[in-house]
């Protein structure tokens, strides 16, 4: 698709029939690492997925802000009616920020393990995110040492990086330009994003991690503050709360089955 400022945005096509169920992946991710689990997902609604600008196939092109990153999101909900919306990471403050400020096209919202408020992280913590990645050597010489690089402690993101590269001539490379997610990463620690929280009317699940990068007892204030939000946090997660699949679909399944049953 293209966006209203003529970005090219790739958007994945999961299967399903019904109310739109819009998925946001995470910083240097892309729609297609939600494969398994958005099949999981399509006895209940049209599931879809949108790389975001500057990750998998969309275009590489800013500005690299929160509000023009939800409105991508908006955009391809707006030929299609409200829906629901699942983002994860930097996906999940797109989902809210759209839930905010087009509360027609979000019928119910599911954070997974993001905040609202990064800036008391200390001040080197996106330009040492810049350093790390770019430290790590490219290009890769097969998916396996892509893993073998990400993979600690927790071997799922490895696997879930594996699944965010490219096959060149020379080897794999990031999709993602580390110096983008530097810069999209840079706008959380400058800003707090508790005006969208409080935006937010439609029915809300926050899922942290058990092992979270968000500042503890964040998420649960953020279920708190909107009038129809829930708080859980599952045992033995973590930052990609929903590696486990099966126990991922048997905690948001009953959610999102609620909420389209509530649509008018």
């Amino acid at each position: 698709m293209r966006t209203s400022d003529g970005t090219y945005l790739a958007v994945v096509e999961f299967g399903g029939e019904g109310t739109p169920i819009l998925l946001l992946h995470g910083l240097m991710g892309r729609a297609s690492t939600w494969w398994s689990l958005a099949r999981g997902l399509t006895a209940h609604g049209r599931v879809l997925g949108l790389d975001a600008r500057g990750h998998g196939r969309s275009q590489a092109t800013g500005p690299w802000t929160v509000e023009r990153m939800a409105r991508d999101a908006a955009e391809v909900l707006e030929p299609l009616g409200p829906g629901l919306v699942v983002g994860h990471s930097m996906g999940g403050l797109h989902a809210l920020a759209l839930a905010a400020t087009r509360p027609d096209l979000v019928s119910g919202l599911v954070v997974l393990d993001m905040g609202a408020d990064l800036t008391g992280l200390p001040p080197g913590t996106m330009a040492d995110a810049e350093v790390w990645f770019g430290a790590v050597p490219q290009p890769f010489p097969s998916r396996a040492a892509v893993v073998e690089a990400f993979g600690h402690p927790r071997r799922e993101l490895g696997e879930y990086m594996a699944e965010c590269v490219d096959e060149r001539a020379d080897g794999f490379h990031l999709l993602t330009r580390v110096r983008d997610a530097a810069e999209i990463a840079g706008e959380w620690v400058r800003r707090d994003f508790w005006a969208e929280v409080d935006g937010v009317r439609c029915p809300a699940l926050f899922v942290e991690a058990e092992e979270s990068v968000v500042p503890s007892g964040q998420m649960a204030e953020m279920a708190a503050r909107t009038p129809r939000g829930r708080h859980v946090r599952p045992a033995g997660t973590g930052h990609l709360v929903h590696a486990d699949e099966t126990a991922f679909l048997d905690l948001v399944t009953p959610f999102l089955a609620d909420v389209i049953a509530d649509a008018p």
